[in-house]
Parts: C-alpha cells; structure tokens; sequence
C-alpha cells in the first residue's frame, strides 16, 4: 500500500492547492455531508481552486454510512461524467472520508482521493491510514477496503466550530494514542483542559496524536501485526456502538471507545498486568468525560455475539489488543466467555450502572 502524506497545515489553501497538483486528473469532485457543506465548504470555495469541482452531497451521520449513500455517490460519479482519471476530495468527518474513500477505491477500479477531515475524530484517526468502508448488517465497517488517501489535509480551525460531544468523540481516540505510545503523551491528554481549550495546544497535541497512527501503519499497513495495536478500545467500542444501532439509540464512535478502553483495560490489568493506578486515572477521566453506556447483564450474549464478528478474530476467537503498561502493547490477545462476562460486570459497576 501506497505511503500517505499527512499535512499539519499552516494554510489549507497552499496545501490543497499542492496536493492538487500532485494528482493530475481530468475532472475534480467534491463529496461533502448537510453539515460540511454548509459550514465548510464555503470557505474553501473562497478559492479559485475549487471552482470547477463538482459537488456531490450525502446525508449526514453515521446512519447514512450505507450500500444505499454509497451507490448514490457512484451515481453521481458516473451521471457527472468522472472517469479513471478524476479527482474527489472528500471534505467531511469520518463518515465522509470513510465512505468516499470506498467510493474512490472501488469507482472504475479505483480513482485518487484527498481527504479534508472536519472533525477531531477524522483528523486523528479516520482520516489516517487507509481504511475506507461502510456499515453493513448491523456492523461496523463490515465492507471495506485498504485504500490510502493521496494526501491528508488536517486544518484544526475547522476545530473551532465543533460541539462538545465531537470534539470529545475524537478526544477518545487521541486518549488511545497516548496510551500506546508513551507516558508523557497519555498525562498530557489527561491533564489538558478540554473546558477551556487552548487550540495552538491542541493543534500541537493532534499532531503528535497523528503521527502515532502514521508511524503504526507505516510498519503494518494491512494489519497483520502492530497496527492491532491501534484497535485497543475499539473490540468492545464497536459491540457497543453495532448495540446502541440496533437499539435506535446511536453514540458516537469515541464515546464508544472510551467504553471500550475502560473494559480493555480492565483486562489488560486481570490479563497481562496493566498497572492499576494507571487504570484507575484513565477511567476516572472517561467517567468525568463520556457519561455511561448502560445495559443490564441480559444484553450480555448479545455483547459478546457482536464481538465474534470483529474483523481481528481468526477461527471463532474473539481477539483484544492490550497493554502491559503504556506503550508497552500485547495484540493477538485472547479471553473466554465467561473473562468476557466479569469485563462486562466490571464495566457497569466502575460505571455505577
């Protein structure tokens, strides 16, 4: 798989106006979500650059992430006159640059993409590293492909115009960051005042937190070793997220996450001896953060029936990446049942559900 380059700009303008250039094509499209074009868009077509693209729009949210939007985008692909050799930069959160990037991937065998991620949670991680997908039976990016971006844009003033349950959606995933990375980073995240936000600060902390994710897939850009470690959170974080879908009552993929680094830390700490303090500190900022998923031990099987479809599990075995401590990372990582059961049990008492 083709190497990314991840720009932290100064000026989106010049750095989109070069990633242009780089990528030759006959005609340019761009696919954003409601919300995107209407609050981002306009400044970008303040430039010249964009003058002649022609725009596609998708509903917004992760309920549109379907077969359904993602047919409509190669409709539009193909009525507006898009070819082998076009251009679609996908202006939007993750939804956005995840599902136009299948629609990339797979339109004519494949078209080149640029993303422009619009959340905190796309700059961090949906964004990076090449995976594109949609939503599919009630799962999580259960169709897909490897598929990297030309160029990744991140400009964190669109940060500026972003609610409190986004921002702190992506805040889940750079708190992952930190905690497969090294100390420093992780008590940096947990101590930053996220009531009070100083966004020269975070700018800063969004590009450490990329270039952990950039350095990860640059060694396993298929996932078949490290990469898993960037799943800490999330074997749990999609079993919640799959539930609270077929429950009509969607969260927000970091708030997921964040329930899931609780579990997963709990058992990296029973598992392979994850300090405990440690833990304690962690969950003690997502119980102050995220509020709580709740579910009675009832929806336990259907916790776990959720986690067997996770794409990391081989022959039946529910995989987890856990941590020995941070940075210090255990992928391929395996527990029964009933560990399962007392996980989920240790969840809603932490959580006081």
């Amino acid at each position: 798989m083709s190497k990314q380059e991840v720009i932290l700009c100064e000026s989106l303008e010049t750095s989109l106006s070069r990633a242009i250039e780089q990528c030759p094509h006959d005609k340019l499209f761009i696919l954003t979500d409601e919300h995107t074009r209407h609050l981002c868009l306009p400044s970008l077509k303040e430039t010249t650059l964009l003058k002649d693209a022609v725009e596609i729009c998708i509903g917004a949210e992760d309920v549109h992430k379907t077969v359904e939007t993602l047919a409509s985008v190669w409709m539009a692909l193909s009525t507006q006159g898009a070819t082998r050799h076009s251009l679609l930069i996908n202006l939007g959160g993750g939804m956005v640059t995840d599902l136009g990037g299948f629609a990339a991937a797979t339109f004519k065998r494949g078209i080149s993409y640029i993303n422009i991620p619009t959340t905190l949670l796309a700059m961090v991680d949906a964004s990076v590293g090449g995976k594109t997908g949609i939503n599919f039976n009630g799962l999580k990016n259960e169709i897909g492909a490897f598929a990297p971006a030309s160029s990744v844009l991140i400009e964190t003033e669109f940060l500026r115009t972003l609610d409190v349950h986004n921002f702190f959606s992506g805040y889940a995933e750079m708190l992952k960051h930190g905690l497969i990375s090294n100390v420093a980073h992780w008590a940096e995240l947990l101590s930053f005042n996220t009531s009070d936000i100083d966004y020269a600060a975070l700018k800063r902390l969004v590009g450490e937190s990329v270039q952990v994710k950039k350095d990860i897939v640059e060694q396993d850009p298929f996932e078949h070793g490290i990469r898993k470690a960037l799943n800490l959170g999330h074997t749990v974080g999609h079993a919640f997220e799959s539930m609270a879908l077929a429950e009509n009552r969607p969260v927000l993929h970091g708030y997921a996450v964040a329930w899931g680094i609780v579990c997963e830390l709990y058992l990296s700490h029973t598992k392979v001896g994850f300090p405990k303090e440690r833990m304690r500190q962690t969950i003690q900022f997502i119980k102050d953060n995220y509020g709580v998923f709740a579910f009675d031990c009832k929806k336990y099987e259907q916790l776990y029936a959720y986690m067997t479809h996770d794409k990391k599990n081989t022959s039946g075995t529910i995989n987890f990446t856990l941590l020995k401590d941070i940075g210090d990372i255990c992928i391929n990582q395996t527990a029964d049942k009933d560990t399962i059961f007392e996980m989920l049990d240790f969840y809603r008492e932490c959580m006081g559900i």
